[in-house]
């Protein structure tokens, strides 16, 4: 059932994962074409505000923050998954792989490298504070628009 926390949720989390993947794109090497990937962790973010802040919202202040830790977690392991299965299907579509096994270990190599790559303390600095922002914001939502 839709409703105002759920809405805030997914709109928080759907602007920490613009806000992040600016953060992120520097990273990478100056040539890399970047194409849908701030678009696609947006979604991402939406749909994890959405189910995971969103549907836990009414439970108190402990459990917003604790939510809103939550949160950004989930939306970095989903979106690091969809992103490297994105790469995978890049480097599939030049056949560099010799079997189907070959591409989907090569899924979890890339996710892991990308992961290390992200993993710097301003990047998650923003993540969990936003994550904890986004969670209070959803409480208050909860709270007020009941």
């Amino acid at each position: 059932m839709p409703d105002a926390a759920k809405l805030v949720a997914a709109l928080g989390l759907g602007l920490l994962a613009f806000i992040v993947s600016g953060m992120i794109m520097p990273l990478f090497e100056e040539d890399t074409n970047f194409g849908w990937f701030t678009h696609v962790n947006v979604v991402v973010g939406v749909i994890c505000g959405w189910i995971v802040i969103g549907s836990r919202a009414g439970r108190g202040m402990t459990s917003a923050i604790n939510v809103g830790l939550t949160g950004p977690v989930v939306l970095v392991f989903w979106g690091l998954f969809i992103q490297s299965c994105n790469e995978m299907v890049r480097i599939a579509m030049k056949n560099r792989y010799d079997g189907a096994f070959d591409a989907l270990v090569d899924v979890f190599q890339i996710g892991a490298e990308w992961a290390l790559l992200m993993s710097t303390i301003p990047i998650w600095t923003t993540l969990l504070l936003g994550g904890v922002i986004t969670g209070v914001l959803t409480e208050y939502a909860w709270r007020t628009w009941r």
